[in-house]
């Protein structure tokens, strides 16, 4: 039985495929002296929009240096669904010599198409293994099991793929079985961790025979990961299968404890509730990294996929007849409560000029002044707001919700029920459009206003967190989407945000 460890290439999704060259050089000599057969180091893929680092090419220098430093057999992978027969050349001619045994990732959908890869990249001279992914859907595809017969003579490997980590012992027991009984080829398993299976399913498959088994250090995968090297190794030498150096062991695994207080991979409830009803990855893991959304939108967003349903609320529309000459979009930055006296004292002085709540934080500082006020419920915004419920004034309880359907399902407080509406669509954007800035600058179109007054959009400047950069890119391309529309904006307290020009809020005081 083989083991292969994958972290280079299924850890590549939180890193976007680049790590640190010390790291790199520290879990490869670490690997050198552990009982692990085979290192997956990344794909080889075709150009792509968008970037992705070099162990998602892994370009024929990278591999020429790893191939320096390790004893182990080198492996990479084709996605399937990239590659046609007419790339393999440009893919895989630098990759002889280097490169012992390539994988393919394939839908079985698909699979036919698969074996046409397969052949030619075996005539090349690499070992071939099919990576059959979502497991756990099989059944659904079951023209592609009667595709297995032969393939011994193509692929050296047919590796069981548990996609969405939901598969039980069980299962994988009958799967091998099945396998089995339609081709001799050696049978290997992919476990993801959803619901913290990946070990009892990788032992289970190893019991039932499998020739070959994945795992990455720490668990690092897309997702909720893996199973984890160390306990495979460790298993393994509690039954006197295999002898560790369980200081190399220790060195290994350090530096990618220090990434995980980064990256934060691993199992949580929404991919368990994924793993259990067998629901994509992709989308899950960009939920859980985007700062918007709370577990309960995520748990409720993944049960309407369960069942089929886009939303659970369709709302009214909003009523746009309602119009002002001005708006004042509070945001959440601490200049809105900082300057509320001022700012309030600013209301006060408006004929003719609404609120709209970009963030609850600082909602409170507003409660009692005389113009009407939106609030804008997106991601946690109205769990937010059920905190403040008590200190606003019933009238002022009137919140407004992204066009339907909306990708997370609706929560509505229930002292909203009735009071809540929707935007019919934003257009102002092409991007962002379930983003508060998003929603509350189309709010404030809607009502024909001529000018829009900013506070709380402070911004960010010196050392900034992934989540705060991402939210800072986001409103600098919606608030210059909003210079396009020709209506006129100001920040009426200090902004990193330089499309929007700012006007001293004290200005405008008598």
């Amino acid at each position: 039985m083989k083991i292969l460890d994958c972290t280079l290439r299924d850890g590549g999704y939180y890193t976007n495929w680049d790590f640190d060259s010390n790291i790199v050089r520290t879990y490869l000599k670490a690997m050198n002296h552990l009982p692990v057969d085979y290192l997956e180091i990344g794909y080889r893929s075709k150009p792509m929009s968008g970037y992705a680092g070099e162990f998602f090419y892994c370009p024929a220098y990278v591999i020429e240096e790893i191939k320096t430093q390790t004893n182990k057999h080198l492996v990479i992978m084709l996605n399937e669904k990239d590659v046609s027969v007419e790339d393999i050349d440009t893919l895989l001619n630098s990759c002889n010599g280097l490169i012992y045994m390539v994988r393919l990732a394939i839908d079985p959908k698909h699979f036919k198409r698969a074996l046409c890869l397969a052949e030619v990249i075996k005539n090349k001279g690499f070992k071939v293994c099919l990576n059959v992914m979502y497991m756990s859907k099989w059944s659904d595809q079951k023209e592609f099991i009667e595709l297995i017969k032969g393939v011994e003579d193509i692929a050296e490997y047919f590796c069981m793929v548990d996609s969405y980590g939901g598969v039980y012992p069980e299962d994988v027991v009958a799967t091998y079985e099945l396998i089995k009984s339609k081709s001799n080829i050696k049978i290997g398993f992919h476990g993801h961790n959803n619901l913290e299976l990946a070990l009892v399913n990788t032992i289970t498959a190893i019991n039932c025979g499998a020739s070959i088994v994945d795992s990455t250090v720490t668990g690092m995968g897309r997702g909720a990961g893996n199973l984890k090297t160390e306990l495979l190794l460790t298993a393994l030498n509690a039954k006197g299968n295999i002898n560790i150096n369980f200081n190399e062991l220790s060195k290994l695994v350090d530096p990618f404890v220090k990434m995980h207080e980064v990256y934060g991979w691993g199992s949580n409830l929404p991919y368990m509730v994924s793993g259990a009803n067998s629901l994509p990855q992709k989308e899950v893991m960009e939920w859980v990294s985007n700062r918007y959304y709370s577990l309960n939108s995520i748990i409720r967003a993944l049960s309407n996929q369960s069942i089929g349903v886009k939303d659970n609320i369709n709302l009214k529309n909003f009523n746009s007849e309602n119009t002002h000459s001005s708006a004042l979009i509070i945001g959440g930055g601490p200049t809105g409560s900082n300057h509320a006296h001022a700012i309030n004292e600013f209301l006060n002085m408006q004929k003719d000029i609404c609120i709209i709540h970009a963030s609850s934080k600082n909602a409170i500082h507003y409660a009692h002044v005389k113009q009407t006020q939106y609030h804008c419920l997106v991601g946690n915004e109205g769990y937010r707001l059920e905190l403040i419920f008590d200190a606003l004034p019933e009238t002022e309880k009137i919140a407004v919700l992204p066009p339907y359907p909306r990708s997370m399902g609706t929560y509505l407080p229930k002292a909203l029920e009735g009071k809540a509406c929707q935007l019919e669509s934003i257009d102002f954007t092409d991007r962002y459009k379930e983003s508060v800035t998003a929603l509350a600058i189309q709010i404030a179109l809607n009502m024909k206003v001529h000018t829009i007054f900013f506070v709380g959009y402070d911004g960010y400047s010196g050392d900034v967190s992934c989540q705060e950069l991402d939210l800072f890119n986001e409103n600098v391309y919606l608030l210059d989407q909003l210079v396009h529309t020709g209506i006129k904006s100001v920040s009426l307290t200090s902004t990193e945000y330089k499309s929007i020009p700012m006007q001293s809020v004290y200005g405008f005081l008598p």
